[in-house]
Formats: structure tokens, C-alpha cells, sequence
């Protein structure tokens, strides 16, 4: 089932641009290319990895699949649906529709004074696509012919998973640039009240996704949303998962206190950054790693 019409007008006025024929591909811009383009400030993806955050697509193939209802959300989880239940577009009509929506978007900003001239230029030009906007993208149906095709293009791809589909991860040939697999929870109990896995064995699946990691040859994070009085506890059982995984990189972020999610939690659920940089600390002691970067204005500290 599609989404009705006062669910795609609730998204579009939050900014959702909706492509292809069949509707369940969607861009949005980010705050970040916005603030980039009048030389504000980076997204921190620019600060540790060196994309260009005025640059960067934010899109989805799968707005509305996912099969998690995390509380820590920004979006209207109301509209998840676990299985895909209708026909798709093919990657080339929603990447053309992303980038479209895109330019027509950023349109505003020629007319801006504070606009970098040669941020202008470039920012109708993306090169970057953050497969992460909403939804679960391993669902949609093509999402290797989707990272085919954006890399025909010439894009970097970051492609964010909740890793609850490990055979379809196990079966991709072609990988993203960067592949994040988000890890919210210490143990099962955790996950289970934070994530609200919307199918069965949801930790299960997830830890095989997560010893999937070390079989890639791309540069591969784990994420991890911490929710203070929920998951910023265990350090030494986060520790021990992410050895296991051996992933490149570790982001150990805030849940910020924003959109839908604020009908779930409490501003004080928000942690601070020195809540974040303690938290931090304690796992990349117990892992081995070290904090490496960090970004005060988006509260995330990177461990390498």
C-alpha cells in the first residue's frame, strides 16, 4: 500500500520531494548543503570523510519501508511499513527525479548575497549521494543496480542500514563508498525497547549483518544514536560487539530532540556533548580505538 495523499502532502511540507512514477523515492536537502552554500558551516561527514557537504544528494528509494519504529526517529513512524507491497522505479528515474528536486530546491540561493559564488556553481552538480533520508534502503528491490547507477555517474555513495536484511548485504557486488550499519543497543532488551523491531529475531539479524562487516572492501562505520537514560549504558558490551565487527570507523552521535521524535522522548533524552565525548571515551577504551575527530555542533565524536 502506497502512501495516502495527506501523508505525502504532510512529508512535502517538510520538505520531502517525492520522484518517479510510483512514488516511494523521495530527496530532501540537508541542512548542512543549505548552511554550506553561505559558508556556515560543514555537515560533519565533510569534516571526517571529505565529501562536500554543498554537494551532497540526501535522497531515499524506500521513504516509507522500514523494519524498525525506533523511538529516537525524527520521522512519522506511523506511515512504516515492513514489507514492499507495491511496484518501484527504476534507479535512473529516481536518481534523475533527485536531482532535479535538488536543483529546483537550492533555486533560492542564486538570489542570496551570502551565496559562495563557487559553491553556486557546483551545487546543482551533486556528487555525493547520503542514502539515508528515511526508510530502510536495502528494501528497495534494485538497490545494487541503484549504486551501479550512481556510479556510472561518478558519485560517492553512503548507503546507512539497520542491517535487519544480512542475505541481501551478504549478496551485494557492488558496494557503496561508505556502509554504515547502525547499532543502537548493548543487548536484546535494549534494542528491543528502543528499536521496536517490526519482525522477528531483529537482534539476530543484526548481529549477522554486523559480522558481515569485515567482509567489505569499502570503507565501512558503525553509528551509533545514543538516547540518554535508554542506551548510553554497557560500554563494554557495545565494545565487545564492535571488535567483533571490526569496523573502519565508530560515530557515537546524540539523538537530537527534533521532528516526530519529539512526540516519543523528552527534551531531557538529549544528551550533551560532554555526555556524548564521556560516553565515547569509555567504548573506544574497551575497543581499542581512538577518538580521532569530532563535531561539537552536531555532537558525534569519530573513533578509528
Amino acid at each position: 500500500m502506497s502512501l495516502t495523499e495527506n501523508e505525502f502532502s504532510d512529508l512535502e511540507k517538510k520538505g520531502y520531494r517525492f520522484v518517479g512514477t510510483h512514488k516511494h523515492a523521495a530527496a530532501k536537502i540537508c541542512h548542512w548543503t543549505k548552511k554550506s552554500i553561505v559558508n556556515e558551516g560543514v555537515c560533519y561527514k565533510e569534516k571526517f570523510y571529505g565529501i562536500e557537504s554543498h554537494r551532497c544528494l540526501q535522497m531515499s528509494p524506500s521513504i516509507s519501508f522500514c523494519h524498525h519504529k525506533c523511538l529516537f526517529c525524527w520521522r512519522d513512524i506511523s506511515i512504516t511499513q515492513t514489507e514492499w507491497n507495491q511496484e518501484y522505479d527504476e534507479p535512473a528515474e529516481i536518481i534523475d527525479g533527485c536531482i532535479d528536486v535538488q536543483r529546483n530546491l537550492l533555486c533560492g540561493f542564486f538570489g542570496n548575497s551570502q551565496s559562495d559564488p563557487k559553491k553556486l556553481d557546483e551545487c546543482i552538480d551533486p556528487n555525493n549521494a547520503a542514502i539515508s533520508l528515511a526508510g530502510e534502503p536495502m528494501l528497495y528491490p534494485l538497490i545494487e543496480d541503484l549504486l551501479i547507477e550512481f556510479k556510472k555517474r561518478n558519485f560517492t555513495t553512503f548507503l546507512v542500514s539497520n542491517g535487519l536484511t544480512p542475505s541481501r548485504l551478504e549478496n551485494l557486488e557492488v558496494e557503496p563508498t561508505q556502509l554504515y550499519l547502525s547499532l543502537d543497543a548493548p543487548t536484546p532488551a535494549i534494542y528491543e525497547q528502543l528499536c521496536d523491531p517490526q519482525i522477528k529475531k531483529g537482534w539476530e539479524k543484526l548481529n549477522e549483518s554486523l559480522d558481515l562487516l569485515s567482509s567489505f572492501d569499502c570503507r565501512t562505520v558503525i553509528r551509533m544514536t545514543c538516547v540518554k537514560d535508554y542506551n548510553m549504558t554497557l560500554p563494554q558490551e557495545y565494545a565487545r560487539i564492535i571488535e567483533r565487527a571490526n569496523p573502519d570507523f565508530v560515530e557515537i552521535k546524540a539523538y537530537m530532540y527534533v521532528g516526530n521524535s519529539r512526540k516519543r522522548l523528552q527534551f531531557e533524552h538529549m544528551p550533551r556533548n560532554k555526555d556524548i565525548c564521556d560516553f565515547a571515551s569509555s567504548v573506544a577504551e574497551l575497543c581499542h580505538k581512538e577518538i580521532v575527530n569530532e563535531s561539537l555542533e552536531s555532537r558525534v565524536v569519530l573513533l578509528e
